[in-house]
């Protein structure tokens, strides 16, 4: 079946569900393509769904696609409670334990031990490292009936030590391990994709109605011992969806897509429900932050319909370490918290877990501040942005005009640009100046290579006599990098072929006419301001936005003042590129910086919304202003300028020292721009959760490695000690190898 077929349930059920299931799967039920709902009238058409006894929800809900000529059928209820600014999701309250989760509660944190969950002393001391750290929640990987005999000596030990903070099963193939933990630890994870399920063999499987229903009756078999066990010993559950490890049979009907993930999760959740169990939380994980992104906005819009209220658990998964894995998290989990999604979060790095909780709870402060502030703009109508399928909207690229004396055509990047802000004192070493910039040097010369900032901006011009400062200006500009400037500086000492930045005060007093009429003009706009001003816009040639909102502005928020700009330039069919400037304060921790810039810019450009990034902070280092802006581009699916890598952050059932492995393939492998390794501890998840990658290193037994191109394993059971040469080997094979350049 067609990828982005829907359940026959939203096209005219008339009966009324006996469990106030909602939306969902009877025995009469058939399935309906999208093809076939095109003959209906389509964009229009109501449809019938249940209410929920217990909350009840409209009567009808009207699907459309989630943009024109999408299979993704959406309902048009909101995914949020506010376009306009931060409110937090109103749900209801699953205890954990003795931690509350929901929107009366904090936004908790959590990590998961990494430890062999056999080896009791070593877990207890990392939980309790963990909990000394102020994580809320800790999960533990429990594959088999000997790690699950060991939590209860976990659990009892912690408890001896005075540590009560919950603990977490992660469950994946083993419904009997489940059974036995949850009469010890507080909460059971369970994967839709993998709990009941075969694990995929990504088969185009055909299903009749008959065979739907008893893989969905054998489901409620096998799950609702559990339910049963949860709701006796009052545990917890979170039904926690991977987009890696979806079932053959869900995208045999959904394809390997959000809409997936959500059935997946629904089919479980159905049965809780039908079983009076509402302890529940859900997860929609992706290790792509645009796909896991879609997939959150799309479950909150179908539970709006249903009127049900559960929880959310965000998390980026094998999001990698560093300023990557930070990165990943902050655009993914960061956007979702802007909306007002999300109960409890997990930043996954491929780091020790304690490293986990300060960047988790920076994230956690950033998203109750601005609910707690109710961040936002005025109100507004939105009908351009597309919530949850992916269509970026391109500004009009630079282009020559007339009298032009240099090529203007490069000062922006098709996939995404990269601005920065230089200071005088650099420009008294051009050549250091280039090579901050990632130009490359030919005979003191500079050029631009793969990953060179497109523009810089420069606050302040050299004096007129200076001319070292002066030349290493235009050797710039002759390599079509853009020089920005503020009007005054530009009218004061000119700069030939310099960018002009202008506010939109100077275009309506018209001091921008003071200069030469061949002069490209860079607009700043603060995306808050009255539409009248804004009209200035509609009569000004300029070659781009800026979307400057100050930080200190407490209660305007930069992500909603953004999609009101980018909506006033649809709405008037103006094709600006628009840069996210984000002006940082002083002294600002690293961590602040990068998740700031992938919650604040990152929200936009995961809808598509944005051309480039320019970041500036005071006091901060150079070159970590260029790779986080870079790194966020390439987080957000845009441009692709280093090796991209989906890394696990290791558990208990991870078979060598992910940390050691993943540094010695990254010191091999960085400089393959374009290309993306999968370094997995274990393949739990699923080949799936590989998807975006082109070849996979993946612990396959005690020492040895599986290689896979895609999701497809290719190699199996190689030597560790000499894996990571055959995954060099396999790489070249593919024709995706180049030697590392050499140094200058």
């Amino acid at each position: 079946m067609a990828s982005g077929s829907v359940p026959a349930s939203f096209t005219g059920l008339k009966s009324r569900d006996h469990h106030g299931l909602g939306t969902g799967f009877t025995k009469s039920c058939d399935f309906i393509r999208v093809s076939d709902l095109q003959r209906v009238k389509f964009r229009r058409a109501k449809v019938s769904v249940f209410r929920n006894s217990t909350n009840p929800g409209p009567e009808t809900v009207e699907l459309e696609p989630a943009s024109d000529g999408s299979p993704l059928l959406v309902p048009r209820q909101k995914y949020c409670q506010s376009i306009h600014k931060t409110i937090r999701r109103k749900t209801c309250t699953v205890m954990v334990g003795n931690v509350a989760l929901g929107s009366e509660h904090p936004i908790r944190i959590q990590t998961m031990t990494t430890t062999d969950t056999k080896d009791v002393a070593g877990t207890v001391e990392q939980v309790m490292r963990i909990a000394d750290q102020g994580a809320d929640i800790v999960r533990i990987t429990v594959q088999g009936k000997k790690e699950a005999d060991a939590c209860f000596e976990i659990k009892n030990s912690l408890v001896q030590k005075n540590y009560n903070i919950p603990l977490v099963a992660d469950i994946h193939f083993a419904p009997s391990v489940a059974l036995r933990v949850a009469e010890c630890f507080d909460k059971i994870r369970v994967n839709p994709g993998n709990f009941a399920d075969r694990r995929a063999q990504f088969e185009k499987l055909e299903y009749t109605e008959e065979d739907y229903q008893k893989e969905l009756e054998h489901i409620e078999q096998v799950f609702t011992p559990l339910v049963e066990k949860c709701k006796k010993y009052g545990r917890a559950m979170r039904i926690g969806t991977n987009h890696g490890s979806l079932s053959d049979r869900i995208m045999s009907y959904f394809g390997d897509s959000p809409r997936g993930m959500v059935e997946s999760a629904f089919e479980y959740a159905r049965i809780c429900r039908k079983l009076d169990f509402h302890n529940f939380v859900f997860s929609m994980k992706a290790s792509n932050p645009v796909v896991m992104v879609q997939a959150y906005r799309l479950l909150v819009a179908d539970m709006n319909v249903l009127g049900w209220d559960y929880p959310l658990h965000l998390g980026v998964t094998e999001a990698g370490e560093g300023e990557d894995g930070r990165m990943k998290s902050a655009i993914g989990i960061g956007t979702l918290l802007m909306d007002g999604l999300g109960d409890t979060i997990r930043v996954s790095l491929t780091e020790p877990p304690e490293e986990e909780i300060d960047p988790c709870r920076r994230l956690a402060n950033l998203g109750m501040r601005a609910a707690k502030l109710q961040k936002g703009v005025a109100p507004f109508e939105e009908k351009n942005r597309r919530y949850f399928d992916f269509q970026r909207r391109s500004g009009q690229l630079p282009v020559q005009k007339e009298g032009d004396e240099v090529d203007f055509r490069g000062v922006l990047h098709r996939d995404g640009s990269v601005l920065m802000s230089v200071s005088l004192d650099q420009l008294k070493a051009p050549e250091q100046l280039y090579k901050s910039l990632a130009a490359k040097l030919i005979v003191g010369m500079p050029f631009k290579d793969l990953a060179t900032v497109d523009s810089i901006l420069l606050r302040e011009l050299p004096p007129l006599d200076d001319k070292d400062a002066r030349l290493a200006l235009k050797r710039l500009i002759d390599i079509s990098m853009g020089v920005i400037t503020p009007l005054s500086e530009q009218l004061t000492k000119p700069l030939p072929n310099a960018l002009v930045l202008v506010t939109l005060k100077e275009l309506s007093t018209g001091a921008s006419t003071l200069l030469p009429g061949s002069t490209h003009l860079v607009v700043s706009v603060r995306g808050d301001e009255p539409q009248e001003e804004l009209d200035i816009l509609k009569t000004t040639d300029a070659i781009m936005i800026l979307h400057d909102l100050p930080c200190a502005e407490e209660k305007t928020s930069r992500v909603h003042a953004a999609r009101r700009l980018f909506e006033y330039l649809s709405e008037n069919s103006l094709d600006f590129p628009v840069i996210h400037h984000i002006q940082f304060p002083k002294e600002t921790h690293r961590d602040d910086l990068v998740i700031g810039a992938g919650t604040n810019a990152g929200a936009l450009l995961v809808d598509g919304l944005g051309d480039g990034i320019l970041l500036e902070a005071p006091g901060q280092d150079f070159d970590f202003l260029r790779n986080t802006s870079f790194n966020l581009l390439q987080g957000c699916r845009m441009r692709n300028t280093k090796t991209e890598y989906v890394s696990c952050p290791s558990c208990g059932r991870t078979l060598f020292d992910l940390q050691e492995i993943s540094a010695e393939i990254r010191e091999k492998t960085s400089h393959l721009p374009g290309v993306s390794i999968a370094i997995m501890g274990c393949i739990v998840n699923g080949p799936g959760e590989m998807a975006d990658a082109d070849f996979g290193y993946v612990g396959g037994a005690p020492g040895k490695i599986d290689l896979y191109v895609g999701k497809t394993v290719v190699q199996r059971g190689i030597a560790m000690e000499r894996a990571t040469d055959a995954l060099i080997q396999l790489i070249k094979d593919h024709g995706r190898w180049v030697d590392p350049p050499a140094e200058e």
